[in-house]
């Protein structure tokens, strides 16, 4: 059997491309958007992938799932569970085999065995897969792979439809129905691997592993989510609940894509080139938008241009993306060349289609010299000063809450960067507002987001935690 975990690192995502390497026969889960890097990964390894199958309807990323449908002849399997409102509504139109998965249904591929596994909790349909390799001759799984159900160090959150998709009333019962999910995968034995659909750095959980893969049996012993599980109901859902971080704006859009059916990507990849004295007017206009992927912020301080957004080509970039652009938004990139291929494929897969083309960074750097920098920048230091002298700030915390809770300037209101394109209501207009985090990316990318929608905003360019009115431990909102 071929065993291949394929990480996206910006998005924190697992997909997994499993093999009979007797049969070249090959299943691949959980895809992203962009497909032909799997296609030609399982080509690298003589394989064929002739199946695809999905845990449950995403909201963090577009799924692959409808493009393997549409461009290759390949068996499509997905849940089959969690009721009609849990149903992907483009299939009817697809022209690929498809098939519905029930809890305890088997499929093969070559070889390989495959058993689906219904996992309700943080979705209704959610499945997991249990692999089996009868082709060495095994008749019990060798591991399972678990989607966003269980993950390294946690479990997949029950809130985010009422979070993200705006399903109110869902979270607890949700959470009781991980709960009780939970307690079937503790009767699985130890020896299982565990292969889950995210790492450290997703959303979808508040305490994602570093680690690619574990074990049923260590992740019942060091997991807390499953320690708190195994504790008693209340407790669960009590913990499970408290804490998550806020979703990106962009997940509701997600779950509603992929249950409709995503747009189909060009079946070619073509970006055009965009010359640096056309960035000041496009950015004059409010249908378009630049992203400046620039690392360095002193840089990008340097060189801003009146409307862009600041969203470093990081980890982080798909973040920032997501919550501060909007769909129907016309995208230019300003990146290197070298990274221009990249950006887009990140901005497709979550959603992010209209991009007129990219800016080198290298012709940009020759022309900057013409560019005024027009974003103010304070540190701990000067705010404090400016305070002192009578100016009038309104202090923005854009960290998470449960950051928030744990410590935060005086005065300070808190909005999380994810969520401030829905609550700029919340804001004053005409008066100051000093935006900071924990270390200068998030209160940059959001002071850049806030100067686009006409708030006179200012960047605290470095961590809170130098300041010495630091940890205040109390709660005010806007």
């Amino acid at each position: 059997m071929f065993f291949k975990q394929i990480e996206d690192p910006y998005l924190a995502q697992y997909a997994y491309l499993i093999g009979c390497q007797a049969t070249g026969e090959a299943l691949l889960i959980d895809p992203e958007r962009d497909i032909d890097r799997y296609v030609e990964l399982a080509l690298q390894n003589n394989l064929r992938i002739v199946a695809v199958a999905e845990s449950h309807i995403h909201a963090d990323f577009v799924s692959g799932v409808r493009e393997f449908a549409s461009n290759y002849s390949v068996r499509v399997y997905l849940s089959g569970e969690g009721g009609s409102d849990w149903q992907y509504q483009w299939q009817a139109e697809s022209p690929a085999r498809l098939f519905h998965l029930k809890h305890g249904d088997v499929f093969h591929v070559g070889n390989v065995e495959i058993e689906a596994v219904h996992t309700p909790g943080h979705t209704p349909e959610h499945i997991c897969f249990m692999i089996t390799d009868k082709g060495s001759g095994a008749d019990d799984p060798i591991g399972i792979i678990t989607g966003d159900f269980v993950f390294v160090g946690d479990v997949g959150r029950p809130d985010l439809l009422e979070s993200a998709a705006g399903m109110q009333g869902n979270k607890e019962p949700s959470a009781r129905a991980l709960y009780r999910s939970l307690l079937e995968f503790f009767q699985l034995p130890d020896y299982l691997h565990l292969w889950p659909g995210h790492g450290a750095g997703s959303v979808c959980g508040k305490a994602l592993g570093a680690i690619p893969d574990s074990t049923v049996g260590y992740e019942r012993r060091f997991n807390s989510s499953l320690r708190a599980a195994q504790s008693g109901e209340e407790r669960f859902v009590r913990e499970i609940l408290h804490g998550q971080p806020e979703p990106p704006m962009y997940f509701a859009m997600m779950k509603r894509w992929n249950k409709q059916g995503p747009p189909l990507l060009p079946s070619e990849f073509s970006l055009a080139t965009i010359q640096p004295e056309k960035l000041q007017a496009l950015s004059r206009n409010s249908d378009t938008i630049i992203i400046d992927t620039r690392l360095d912020r002193e840089q990008f301080f340097g060189g801003y241009i009146h409307g862009s957004l600041w969203a470093p080509l990081t980890k982080s970039f798909t973040g920032y993306a997501g919550s501060f652009v909007q769909p129907e938004q016309k995208i230019v990139v300003l990146c290197h060349d070298s990274q221009a291929e990249l950006a887009v494929r990140l901005l497709w897969r979550i959603g992010l289609d209209n991009i007129l083309g990219y800016c080198s960074t290298n012709d940009f750097d020759k022309w900057r010299k013409q560019v005024k920098p027009a974003l103010e920048t304070l540190s701990v230091t000067t705010y404090e000063k400016a305070l002192s002298q009578g100016d009038a700030y309104l202090l923005l915390d854009v960290r998470g809450e449960a950051e928030y809770e744990d410590g935060h300037l005086p005065g300070a209101v808190c909005i999380p960067h994810t969520r401030l394109a829905s609550r700029l209501s919340e804001l004053p207009r005409g008066k100051k507002i000093a935006v900071h985090c924990s270390a200068g990316g998030r209160s940059t990318s959001a002071a850049t987001f806030l100067k686009r929608m006409g708030f006179d905003a200012a960047a605290i360019n470095e961590g809170i935690e130098t300041a010495a009115s630091f940890l205040v431990r109390e709660t005010e909102t806007v």
